[in-house]
């Protein structure tokens, strides 16, 4: 597979998630019709682009990595990839997930590894820039969605993941990918979506990233409005029932892109958000 391979271990770290530290890495204006299928196409929101870290005693794990800075700061690159007529990256000065990652307290030369919960640019941003011994998981369908075309059409910078193929590690569905640490299959959004379990010692969370955008998304059992695939709205349907009923379970399900979901908003206000 062109250098990619299947994943082969977990991360290697060990013991039990510690924490959970949530990051804001950039802004998007997103039509309501895009997160939520029926959404009124006119009605635009800012959202927030998330990114999470898991800590470990002995190392941490990222989940997404925002815009690629190196497109989005270049004229040029920019245009290749982004400047739709209603869509345009909006991220602060510096690099707000290396900041993010330095004011939890966290050490790049302890990351054990890397899992993108889907391609599109918004997600894919960081994994050009890291070492090149952490591995980078995404599901199979995931990365052979983008080796097999996918671009600006799908909202997917492709040379984020294939330029970094030697490091590429694919999964099928469900899987563990550390201890506490859980890829959950919610595909319909892009065909490889996953969403992340974590099983802190006070509470578990549910990264729904993109398979809810919004908090309405769970409490209505309403997909998101956007999917590039034949059977992408039946499979959008059964993750947000999949997400909804860990909702009702009692699980913390937080939406991937939600403006007023608490931890998100006290982000977009520059707090620290770390839960244990």
């Amino acid at each position: 597979m062109n250098g990619v391979r299947d994943f082969e271990s977990l991360f290697e770290v060990s013991g039990r998630p510690l924490a959970l530290h949530a990051f804001v890495v950039g802004y998007e204006p997103i039509s309501e019709s895009v997160s939520v299928r029926g959404g009124r196409p006119g009605r635009y929101l800012l959202e927030p682009v998330t990114a999470a870290a898991v800590a470990y005693d002995d190392g941490w794990v990222l989940l997404d990595g925002g815009f690629n800075l190196d497109v989005v700061r270049d004229e040029v690159k920019r245009a290749q990839h982004f400047n739709y007529e209603t869509y345009t990256p909006v991220v602060p000065p510096g690099d707000p997930l290396r900041d993010g990652v330095a004011g939890a307290g966290l050490s790049w030369d302890r990351l054990a590894g890397c899992a993108i919960s889907h391609a599109h640019v918004d997600h894919t941003g960081i994994v050009p820039t890291l070492p090149d011994q952490v591995p980078v998981v995404i599901q199979r369908r995931e990365w052979e969605w983008v080796s097999g075309g996918a671009a600006r059409p799908q909202f997917v910078v492709p040379a984020d993941l294939l330029e970094a193929q030697e490091r590429i590690r694919v999964i099928d569905g469900d899987a563990v990918l550390a201890p506490g640490l859980t890829a959950l299959d919610t595909s319909g959004h892009t065909p490889g979506h996953q969403s992340f379990m974590i099983e802190l010692p006070g509470r578990t969370v549910v990264l729904a990233c993109d398979a809810a955008d919004l908090h309405v998304n769970i409490t209505s059992r309403t997909p998101c409005g956007w999917t590039p695939e034949p059977d992408g709205d039946e499979r959008a349907q059964r993750a947000i029932d999949r997400l909804a009923d860990l909702a009702e379970a009692g699980v913390e399900v937080w939406p991937g892109h939600d403006p007023d979901w608490v931890p998100w908003a006290a982000a977009m206000r520059g707090e620290d958000v770390t839960v244990r």
